[in-house]
């Protein structure tokens, strides 16, 4: 029997060592959440961060959740609030305390 010859498929995208693959995920809300945990890293106790949402391009859904994912990889909570204008971050350790009336 005669050998049939393969075709080579030719591959639809292209290729690259994988050594040159990036590797971490520097998404779109990677500024505005490097600026707020370092802020937090510097706030004192019993103080919050006023965040205009006016800012947040993204909506404060959306960079709520990218802060509450950035501050669980670094181990750390942070707590926030809002109202109609502003997100309000805080540090989970040094949150504020009830005052009883």
């Amino acid at each position: 029997m005669p050998k049939r010859q393969s075709k080579q498929i030719r591959m639809r995208y292209q290729t690259m060592p994988q050594s040159e693959v990036p590797q971490g995920r520097h998404g779109k809300h990677k500024p505005v959440i490097s600026v707020i945990l370092d802020d937090l890293n510097r706030l004192k106790d019993g103080a919050a961060l006023k965040v205009p949402l006016s800012e947040l391009r993204e909506g404060k859904a959306k960079v709520r959740s990218a802060l509450n994912r950035a501050a669980r990889k670094a181990g750390r909570t942070v707590v926030t609030a809002s109202d109609s204008e502003f997100l309000y971050i805080w540090n989970a350790n040094h949150a504020p305390k009830e005052q009883k009336l």
